[in-house]
């Protein structure tokens, strides 16, 4: 039987089924309400990981977990990613993975966050204008500091992870993959090798009408939806996977934690399997 926890970095325990608050709206009004209601139902059901970033908003959805969680529940853990930052108000976002930028977004997630330690803090994106050594080496001060917990990177290739854990241990990934969208497909596989998790960002994507008739077909005979059928297929494929599905509505978030409860049969995963491919989609993590 498909495990239901795994514990990040070897000692912190998680329910695998996650949540990406990267959906949730963070102006004022009825949408930020609602936002709020939407984090607070994950941790009722049950959520143990929600995933957040500096970019979502320039920290607004690190202040909005905040707000709705706030003295956070045992077992809780947010995590969040640094390592892009704004060029002035407005301005487009670059990466910038300079170690005194990188101290500053800490520090200043740590107040957002109302916490005194990030227990896992990822790097968004690999800055190629910057060492690797100078970014991830950052992060192991910070975490030696204990300000960081564990440390986590974010859209690497296999090389890249290799370099960084000759730096310090890497307790987690965060990189595009779905049913549909296996491109990263090698970093899994190192992930699964070392005992790394493995969140996978955009979870769910769907690709030619022939891809999305067949998920249909096994939703239906599973008496499921196509979106479970995606979350269930990631749930079996690797015991390090730990999806991080996004949504803004309470409905669509009880719906995706039922899907630990589909059991695709080995034949339905071995059709699900031959739908390998890439679905390439605008949009961040």
């Amino acid at each position: 039987m498909t495990s239901s926890v795994f514990r990040i970095g070897g000692d912190l325990t998680v329910r695998r089924s996650g949540f990406g608050a990267m959906h949730l709206p963070t102006d004022p009004g009825p949408g930020r309400e609602r936002s709020v209601a939407v984090a607070r139902r994950a941790v009722e059901l049950g959520i143990t990981l929600i995933d957040t970033a500096y970019l979502y908003g320039g920290g607004a959805n690190e202040e909005l977990l905040a707000e709705a969680l706030h003295p956070y529940p045992d077992g809780l853990v947010v995590t969040t990613k640094v390592g892009v930052e704004q060029s002035g108000p407005g301005g487009e976002w670059r990466l910038d993975g300079r170690p005194a930028v990188l101290r500053d977004q800490v520090e200043r997630a740590l107040r957002r966050l109302r916490v005194e330690r990030i227990e896992l803090l990822q790097l968004h994106r690999v800055d190629p204008e910057t060492p690797l050594a100078d970014q991830v080496g950052t992060l192991r001060d910070l975490r030696t500091e204990g300000k960081i917990g564990r440390i986590g990177l974010s859209e690497v290739t296999v090389a890249e992870l290799d370099r960084a854990r000759r730096i310090t241990d890497i307790a987690s990934v965060q990189n595009r993959y779905s049913l549909l969208d296996r491109e990263h497909e090698p970093v899994l596989a190192a992930c699964e090798a070392a005992g790394i998790a493995f969140l996978p960002w955009r979870p769910v994507a769907w690709g030619g009408a022939g891809a999305r008739a067949e998920v249909a077909a096994v939703a239906a005979e599973l008496g499921a939806s196509p979106t479970q059928v995606a979350l269930a297929w990631l749930l079996g494929r690797s015991p390090v996977i730990l999806p991080i599905p996004g949504t803004a509505r309470i409905d669509h978030l009880e719906e995706n934690l039922a899907a630990e409860r589909v059991v695709i049969t080995p034949a339905q995963r071995a059709r699900l399997d031959r739908l390998s491919g890439t679905t390439r989609t605008d949009g961040e993590d």
